[in-house]
Order: structure tokens, then C-alpha cells, then sequence
């Protein structure tokens, strides 16, 4: 009879915990992904100094064109 109140204590604490931690894990707190109400808006401050570019590939071509042997 002792060992059967055993059984059924274990058994009983078991069921408690389980109980516990599935009660512990409903009330855990959610994370909500929503869009926002405004657009993105991505501020990219870029300075585009191509007028610099083109005059030294146009420097480059000649000083190629002026001294074919360099490369």
C-alpha cells in the first residue's frame, strides 16, 4: 500500500509541475511584428564627385596615349 501512495504522490508532483510550467509558458509575453504607419525613409548622404573620375580616366588616356610603352 505504501509503495502504491508513492507511485501516486510522484505521479501527482509530476502532474503538478507539468501544470506549472505550461501555465508559466502561456503567460509568457509576445513579441508583435507590425508595419509602421509611416513610410521608411532611408537618408543616404552620398557626395558623387564623378566630374573628377572623368577627368582623370580623360588624363589617363593620354598620358597611355603619349607613352604606349608604360604598360
Amino acid at each position: 500500500m505504501r509503495k502504491i501512495d508513492r507511485i501516486t504522490n510522484a505521479t501527482l508532483v509530476k502532474v503538478i509541475l507539468i501544470l506549472f510550467c505550461l501555465t508559466i509558458t502561456a503567460c509568457a509575453p509576445t513579441v508583435k511584428v507590425e508595419t509602421p504607419q509611416e513610410p521608411i525613409t532611408i537618408n543616404l548622404n552620398i557626395k558623387l564627385d564623378a566630374d573628377i573620375r572623368v577627368k582623370l580616366e580623360e588624363q589617363a588616356k593620354k598620358d597611355i596615349a603619349a607613352n604606349p610603352g608604360i604598360f
